[in-house]
């Protein structure tokens, strides 16, 4: 949607909203929304206006935009005859956030220490701070300027929302993951919840400053992701799961193929032979749907020396586990449970998922056999996030899986300030694997494994 575009349909919904109210066009209950309309309207006029001596070009750069919606405004509130001097700055900033960002969330989304972005409803916005909910004061017009924010996020993608298809998942242009949900399946009005992407994706050093793990336990996923090992994260929505697949990929040697697949592709890896993969949902006829599946499924003819999968939750798991079972080592993955154990439970129901008729202990043979080490991430009470357990997988006990704890937190308390106490402590136990990566020349200090 071009700029043109965007500023027409701004001023067609608001002057129609001021009509179901009504009131005139431009003179709206609310002086700054009627400045507002008036600074979209001129830049219209301007920017069909041939004979403008602002020259604005649609298609030029955000700071001449910029430029050019600063100039209009200024025009626009001077002839107001100082009305709005006192919320000049504010107002003009609010319409550069309005015709070149997203809207009243710009400041959010600009926001270094907001990770999360909820729209609830066109008045009630939240937003997550160092794994806290705030409630803000920002607002929407109405539900229909919420629908408008959305469809300037996902129109650009090829991505539509209605009421044929009232869900969206999609990215903003840095790669922050979007989702989407509208009437009638959202009672209140439209959804919209943004998990940010960091400018600068964390290193393991940031993990190890955030006390989400301990440097012995960063040099030991170090040494696994470089020896090859298949790692599943785990833990639930909001644990880190996606950060902690980004430190683990940076691992990977730079000589190597990465293939990474996802739903909306949001992991940065800093390696130079990296393919990325995205699904794509159906178009408007159902048609034209690939599915993770089949994204894994064409990944095994790309010759990759690693494939990474943003989250499996479906049939995905079968073809990715035959995969590590068939020579592609060193693969990860994500995965939503709340423990090494549930984790494996949810492989064996997504496995069948894929709708092969497998015996349970067949699945379980292909899980063991596949998957080296489960790393579990939680969010815990004060909104930290830590890695819990990274759990040894050994193998098969008749028809069990066995696990062992290679390092675990062991939670003690809380503070006076309700943090969470605790600390990281290693089961004294050696996993089996060490002799894998000895073969493969990594050593680990015998410490590393000592209580």
């Amino acid at each position: 949607m071009s700029l043109l575009q965007r500023l027409s349909q701004q001023a067609r919904s608001e002057n129609s909203q001021a009509a179901l109210r009504g009131a005139d066009p431009v003179t709206v209950v609310d002086p700054r929304t009627s400045i507002k309309i008036k600074i979209h309207q001129r830049l219209i006029a301007e920017m069909n206006n041939s004979d403008s001596s602002l020259r604005i070009d649609i298609n030029g750069e955000r700071e001449q935009l910029e430029e050019a919606v600063v100039q209009v405004a200024n025009l626009v509130l001077d002839e107001s005859e100082g009305e709005f001097r006192r919320d000049r700055t504010q107002i003009i900033a609010e319409v550069i956030d309005e015709v070149l960002g997203f809207g009243p969330i710009d400041p959010l989304l600009k926001d270094d220490s907001v990770s999360e972005v909820m729209v609830n409803s066109a008045r009630q916005v939240y937003v997550e701070r160092r794994g806290k909910l705030e409630l803000t004061e920002v607002r929407f017009r109405d539900d229909q300027h919420v629908l408008q924010v959305i469809e300037r996020i996902v129109a650009p993608l090829g991505r539509r929302i209605d009421e044929s298809s009232p869900m969206v998942d999609a990215r903003l242009p840095d790669g922050s993951r979007v989702n989407a949900i509208i009437p009638p399946l959202a009672i209140k009005g439209p959804c919209l919840t943004i998990r940010k992407f960091a400018r600068d994706p964390f290193q393991v050093a940031d993990l190890i400053r955030f006390g989400t793990l301990t440097r012995e336990m960063a040099e030991f996923l170090r040494a696994c992701v470089l020896g090859k090992l298949n790692i599943v994260v785990s833990g639930g929505t909001g644990s880190g799961k996606t950060t902690t697949l980004n430190v683990l990929s940076s691992f990977i040697p730079g000589d190597e193929r990465i293939v990474t697949i996802e739903d909306a592709a949001e992991l940065q890896l800093r390696q130079e032979h990296v393919v990325t993969l995205e699904t794509r949902p159906p178009n408007i006829e159902g048609r034209g749907a690939i599915t993770m599946r089949d994204l894994v499924r064409n990944s095994l003819r790309m010759r990759p020396d690693r494939i990474v999968v943003g989250e499996v939750r479906s049939g995905e798991a079968l073809d990715m586990l035959q995969a590590m079972n068939t020579g592609h080592d060193g693969s990860l993955t994500t995965g939503h449970a709340n423990s090494p154990r549930d984790m494996l439970s949810r492989l064996e129901t997504m496995v069948l998922m894929a709708g092969m008729e497998l015996p349970v202990r067949a699945i379980r043979e292909q899980i063991a056999s596949a998957i080296d080490l489960i790393v579990q991430q939680s969010r815990l009470s004060d909104g930290s996030r830590k890695i819990i357990n990274i759990t040894e997988v050994q193998g098969m006990e008749g028809d069990v899986i066995t696990l062992q704890d290679i390092f675990y937190f062991e939670q003690t308390g809380k503070d006076e300030r309700g943090r969470v106490m605790g600390s990281f402590r290693t089961s004294g136990i050696r996993p089996k694997f060490v002799e894998r990566l000895i073969a493969a020349g990594i050593s680990l200090p015998a410490a590393i494994f000592e209580e």
